[in-house]
């Protein structure tokens, strides 16, 4: 199969080393991944802001750069590392399109009768990474399929647009919990936001400050030596709770976050590492140790 890499914005400018990872694992499946020129920003953070007249060009062009590969025969299905991305192709971008041409006659300019339908189109056939590996490519034992391996203990942070738009369900913990090596233990309060939400941690900055500092101290207390999840974004935010907490594991080792791309790219020849060593072996020091 051939497969079309949507980066996203966070991932293609901070975190490329997701992007090396996702396309390592579908190459290790045996499938072909193409990375479509044209793409940028897939227009969330606009929409989300409710700056839909801003997101429009944005959408076209996400519409028409994927659009032209499938027309073309270039791959069959896109995906991302990203469930808010892939939720905004699949959700926001025909929302955009239809309220463009409702208001084509108030002065919105570009506004196409196609846009919509095309959105769909393009969307029905975008996946996020533990989605297309599940659901499409049959991968249920990332050990046996793909040959992940790491040793230490992590915890799993289920974004939001993953559990509430795409509907995710255990998907990406499933495919953690069959990591050799790996020891996923249970976050409490796992389904509350982490207070990221793009500009919403910007422009609310005290309140998410505030839901930030429960789901880092709910990290901690679990004792592993990293937090894993499906989305840059909300991994870069709390990342950045983490380092200010400054809590390590026994071993010396930050406490830090790390991409279900990266934990699944990961093997026996060429481990995640991180500064050095192996980045999730021992307990968080200082803590009481977490739920199994």
């Amino acid at each position: 199969m051939r497969i079309a890499l949507f980066a996203t914005c966070i991932v293609d400018a901070m975190y490329p080393r997701v992007a090396h990872a996702t396309a390592q694992i579908l190459e290790r499946l045996g499938h072909e991944v193409v990375f479509p020129a044209g793409q940028a920003c897939c227009g969330q953070m606009h929409v989300n802001s409710g700056y839909f007249r801003e997101a429009l060009p944005v959408v076209e062009n996400h519409v028409r750069t994927f659009e032209a590969g499938f027309e073309a025969g270039e791959y069959d299905v896109a995906v991302a590392p990203s469930g808010s991305c892939v939720a905004s192709v699949k959700h926001q971008h025909a929302m955009v399109a239809r309220w463009a041409e409702e208001r084509s006659g108030h002065g919105v300019k570009g506004a196409d009768s196609t846009l919509a339908a095309r959105a769909e189109a393009v969307g029905a056939r975008t996946y996020e990474l533990a989605q297309l590996l599940t659901d499409v490519l049959g991968v249920t034992d990332a050990a046996a399929q793909l040959g992940s391996y790491l040793p230490g203990t992590i915890t799993y942070h289920p974004s939001c647009h993953g559990m509430r738009l795409l509907r995710l369900g255990d998907r990406q913990r499933a495919l953690l919990s069959t990591v050799e090596g790996l020891d996923v233990v249970d976050l409490p309060d796992a389904d509350q936001c982490c207070g990221f939400g793009g500009t919403f941690s910007v422009k609310n900055a005290d309140v998410s400050s505030a839901m930030l500092a429960d789901k880092v101290a709910n990290i901690c207390g679990t004792g592993a030596g990293a937090c894993a999840g499906g989305d840059a974004s909300c991994l870069m935010h709390i990342g950045g709770g983490l380092s200010r907490e400054g809590r390590t594991t026994a071993s010396g080792a930050p406490v830090r976050t790390v991409h279900l791309a990266e934990v699944l790219a990961s093997t026996r020849e060429n481990p995640l590492e991180s500064d050095g060593e192996l980045a999730l072996t021992g307990r968080a020091a200082g803590t009481e140790g977490g739920a199994r």
